[in-house]
């Protein structure tokens, strides 16, 4: 088993608080994605996991052991970095068995174990080879097989994709996701990519000054963020959130935005009501696009219409506020056109404008 417990962790720079009483709890196997901001405190959470960082309190245990004040080399613990950190001297294969190496495997079982985890990464055929005749994918490879090799109870990851062009990183992405589910090694990941945290976490912790802000899968993160920085961090582009306000409940809330009203469906209230001005937040994919008034519908001006590819990004004006909507590629209205939005009741979310805390759960 080798299941973690961060416990009230805490680590401080003078004082500037890089950690502040972080607590999180991660299965045997489960792939965690540590997602947030630069200077949000993700790879400091992640050095002290790995024992590179000394807190200033709190516990660490992995499979119920307690490694807080235990060296990184007695944690169980692979750590892939940023930069691939191969040594550039040495072949593919010396490459990967060092650390093998180091602990004294005999010769036979470091060749059994590098021909395993290279026909895992498909990297066979480079073994002979030396890292500066390899790509940044292979050398990237090189150092994720480096990792596995020593057969660790936890394989930590910081941002190993972001030095890769953008084919590499959505070619990486597929085999990360692949080796996990072959290894079933419990991983934390760090990034700032909301992209590669949505595509490969079982899980992502959103991180925000030192604290995890909002801890669930992927599609409880992107449907049904806690708050308005979770909401406007994750999604590309992100959740669009207007100004609103309530204009009744009696089993279904109505709320008014630009002098629409929108009756949105029954809804859990917290114990302290609904606040008479909300915001609402609502994904640029659930809303529809008109061109003549309809009923529920938000009056709205063109701004900007930005092809992309398979869809159209449209910026829209919606009294003081600015809206972003996916459209078809065969969308066609020029800057200054009247529109009318329609937004999918059940996909609009209320947060508390003073707080940017969601106040209605559907």
């Amino acid at each position: 088993m080798a299941e973690i417990e961060l416990r009230s962790l805490r680590k401080t720079y003078g004082k500037v608080v890089a950690i502040n009483d972080l607590s999180v709890h991660i299965p045997d196997g489960e792939f965690l994605v540590l997602l947030g901001p630069s200077g949000c405190g993700k790879t400091t959470t992640l050095r002290a996991l790995a024992g590179l960082e000394t807190l200033d309190r709190g516990r660490i245990l992995i499979g119920g052991r307690d490694v807080t004040l235990l060296a990184p080399g007695k944690r169980g613990i692979a750590m892939v970095f940023q930069s691939y950190a191969v040594f550039p001297h040495m072949r593919v294969f010396d490459n990967i068995v060092f650390g093998l190496r180091m602990r004294g495997v005999p010769p036979g079982d470091q060749r059994t174990r590098a021909h395993e985890v290279a026909d895992l990464l498909q990297i066979r055929n480079l073994l002979d080879r030396y890292p500066a005749q390899l790509s940044g994918g292979q050398r990237q490879r090189v150092a994720v097989a480096r990792a596995i090799v020593m057969r660790p109870d936890v394989l930590l990851m910081d941002e190993p994709l972001s030095n890769l062009d953008a084919l590499l990183r959505l070619h990486m992405r597929a085999e990360l996701k692949r080796l996990h589910r072959e290894l079933r090694a419990t991983t934390v990941y760090v990034t700032h990519d909301q992209v590669e945290a949505l595509s490969l976490g079982d899980r992502i912790a959103v991180m925000k000054e030192g604290e995890i802000i909002q801890c669930a899968t992927p599609s409880v993160i992107y449907d049904t963020p806690a708050n308005r920085f979770v909401g406007s961090f994750i999604g590309s582009p992100p959740m669009n959130f207007l100004s609103g306000t309530v204009a009744g409940a009696d089993g279904s809330l109505r709320v008014e935005v630009a002098g629409t009203v929108l009756a949105l469906p029954p809804r859990a209230h917290p114990a302290g009501g609904t606040p008479a001005q909300v915001t609402i937040g609502i994904r640029p994919e659930h809303i529809a696009v008109e061109f003549s008034a309809v009923p529920a519908a938000v009056p709205a001006q063109v701004s900007v219409l930005e092809p992309i590819g398979s869809h159209q990004l449209l910026t829209a004006q919606v009294g003081a506020d600015i809206v972003k909507v996916t459209v078809p590629p065969e969308f066609a209205a020029e800057p200054g056109r009247a529109v009318w939005l329609r937004f999918d009741p059940a996909r609009v979310r209320l947060m508390d404008p003073a707080t940017g805390q969601a106040i209605a759960v559907s």
